[in-house]
């Protein structure tokens, strides 16, 4: 089969297209055939080693500390299943299905744990749009639900909103009955009123801090914000929650929440099972929708990379695996 390879940390370039030989499923395995994927923010920060500032150790020492411990990147996924290990009682063989991978979702084929964060496709996407959801979807839900704790009439601001997380940030905050302010470019805006966006910053001609508005909750899923931004523009009981954060921000986080009033929440996303058959069930009802910034063969997968590396991608850059 083939596969993207990176063998060394670096840019868009260290990603080679390799035939390497296909893996057979375990006792309670999936082998997938891959029909889609996408590169994430994650994907090329593990690609490049960079990693957020006070951050770059830890990250190492997770991924390799001097070569990538996994060579083949890509946790998001939709496909076939190819075939099942000896165990598995809850998929079939033929059967449409999207999930996280973990890594390998770069490849034409892999292996996934049948009781992990998998799920049957909704049959209102193509594999393409299945694929551009879970990374995105499942770090949306688990920030609003789990780290701030939205509640219905609530204000909250995303900056970040039409990126891979803010899109579905916005569908899930509208979701959850909270009244929404996204941050972004302006020609973006009309596709975040489209996603049920209350009000629209156009965050090149307009400071957020400095607007007199206050918002419950804040949510920064690009890293471009700060406490001190973002605690001016916070009601007293607010809370402040960046997906991206280093050393220093886990720190300041601490101190913070000594105190009573305003809140710095920091954590990580999750990928539990339960969430990605929530997020099906979203999609399938039409709750939420993914939106695809571009589309890139897995020949041209570099193509994809340099796109994430902007950081001024439109929702999910997707990968095309199978022909």
């Amino acid at each position: 089969m083939q596969a993207a390879i990176y063998e060394t940390y670096g840019p868009a370039s260290v990603v080679e297209l390799r035939d390497i030989p296909r893996p057979e499923p375990a006792e309670g395995e999936l082998l997938i055939r891959v029909e889609a994927s996408a590169v994430s923010t994650a994907d090329w920060r593990l690609r490049a080693g960079a990693f957020p500032r006070g951050m770059w150790l830890p990250g190492r020492l997770f991924a390799g500390l001097f070569r990538p411990r996994r060579k083949i990147l890509g946790t998001d996924f939709a496909g076939r299943v190819e075939a099942t290990g000896a165990a598995v009682q809850n998929f079939r063989t033929g059967d449409s299905v999207f999930g996280f991978s973990g890594s390998g979702g770069h490849a034409q084929f892999l292996t996934v744990a049948a009781d992990g964060p998998v799920a049957l496709k909704p049959l209102n996407l193509t594999p393409q749009e299945a694929a551009a959801v879970p990374f995105g979807a499942v770090s949306a839900l688990v920030f609003l639900r789990d780290v701030a704790k939205i509640r219905p009439g609530e204000k909250i601001l995303i900056n970040g909103a039409s990126g891979g997380v803010g899109i579905f940030a916005v569908q899930l905050a509208k979701h959850f009955g909270a009244e929404v302010t996204a941050v972004a470019s302006r020609p973006n805006h009309a596709m975040l009123q489209d996603l049920g966006a209350d009000h629209l910053i156009d965050y090149k001609t307009e400071d957020f801090s400095h607007s007199g508005q206050t918002w419950d909750v804040i949510l920064d899923t690009v890293g471009a914000t700060n406490w001190t931004q973002a605690r001016a523009a916070l009601t007293p009981e607010g809370r402040y929650v960046p997906l991206e954060f280093g050393l220093g921000s886990i720190f300041r986080a601490l101190f913070v929440n000594l105190r009573g009033g305003r809140k710095f929440r920091i954590a990580v996303s999750g990928d539990k099972p339960e969430d990605v058959r929530l997020i099906a069930e979203l999609l399938a009802s039409r709750k939420l929708r993914p939106v695809i910034d571009s589309v890139h063969p897995l020949a041209r997968i570099r193509d994809a990379h340099l796109r994430v590396e902007t950081r001024h991608k439109t929702g999910a850059v997707v990968v095309a695996v199978a022909a």
